[in-house]
C-alpha cells in the first residue's frame, strides 16, 4: 500500500465536503490475516459464557440402593439406576463451568485493529462526517445520512463522549453498531461494510487504552435476523 490512504468527508446532512489523509501508520499497513483472525477467534471465544453443566453420576439424586440381586435373574448386572447408562443417569464427559478466554498480547490486539482498519480504508469503506450537529435525535435523519454517503449494508459509527445526540439517533437500526472510540475493536470493524468516524474520533485512532472486550461488548449474530 504505497499510495497514501484517503477518506471522503461529509457533513452531517450527508453533502460531501472533500477527502481526507489518513494516517498510513494506521489505515495503510498491509493487513495481516492471520493475527486477525487469532484475535478474532479470542474474542468470540471471550463471549461465551461457559455455564453448562451436567451432572456425573456422583451427583445425580437417587440410586443408592442395588436395582436387583447379583446373579439369579438373568438379567445384566447394575449396581446403580444412575448409571450413565440408564435414562435419568449421570453423564460420562459431560460439559462443566468453565472459562473460555485466550490470552491475547496488547501488541497482537493493535496489530489485528490496525489490520482491519488496512483492509476498510483499501476498499474505500472509511467514511468521515465531520461533526453531528444535529438539533435533536431523529432516526429518519440518520437513515438519510447513511444512506447519503453510500455506507453499506452493516455500518459501525465510531463516535466521541459529546456524540450523544447521534448516538440516540442510531441505536434503533438493526444494522448500524455505535461505539466510542475507546472500544473500537478488530470484531466489530471486520463485521462491519462501512466505518463511520467523525473529525474528532479519526484522530484519535491508535491511541493508548485499557479497554478489552468482553462478552458485554457483542451484538449476538442471531439479533437483526441473520448472521453477522
Amino acid at each position: 500500500m504505497a499510495d497514501t490512504p484517503m477518506a471522503q468527508t461529509y457533513n452531517s446532512a450527508g453533502d460531501h465536503t472533500g477527502e481526507k489523509a489518513l494516517d498510513a501508520d494506521l489505515f495503510g499497513i498491509e493487513p495481516n490475516i492471520a493475527v486477525m483472525h487469532q484475535v478474532v477467534t479470542a474474542q468470540r471465544a471471550a463471549a461465551r459464557s461457559g455455564t453448562a453443566n451436567t451432572k456425573t453420576r456422583a451427583e445425580v439424586r437417587g440410586g443408592g440402593r442395588k436395582p436387583w440381586r447379583q446373579k439369579g435373574l438373568g438379567r445384566a448386572r447394575h449396581g446403580s439406576i444412575r448409571s450413565p447408562q440408564w435414562r435419568g443417569g449421570g453423564v460420562v464427559f459431560g460439559p462443566k463451568p468453565r472459562s473460555y478466554a485466550q490470552r491475547t498480547p496488547k501488541k497482537m490486539k493493535r496489530l489485528a485493529l490496525i489490520s482491519a482498519l488496512s483492509a476498510r480504508a483499501a476498499e474505500e469503506q472509511i467514511k468521515i462526517i465531520e461533526s453531528f450537529d444535529w438539533d435533536a435525535p431523529k432516526t429518519k435523519q440518520a437513515v438519510e445520512l447513511l444512506s447519503a454517503i453510500g455506507a453499506g449494508k452493516k455500518s459501525l459509527v465510531v463516535l466521541g463522549s459529546g456524540d450523544g445526540i447521534a448516538l440516540k439517533s442510531m441505536r434503533n437500526l438493526q444494522k448500524v453498531r455505535t461505539l466510542e472510540i475507546g472500544q473500537l475493536n478488530t470484531y466489530d470493524v471486520l463485521w462491519a461494510d462501512t466505518i463511520v468516524f467523525t473529525d474528532a474520533t479519526i484522530g484519535m485512532v491508535g491511541g493508548r487504552t485499557s479497554y478489552d472486550p468482553s462478552e458485554t461488548d457483542f451484538v449476538r449474530e442471531d439479533e437483526g435476523g441473520d448472521e453477522a
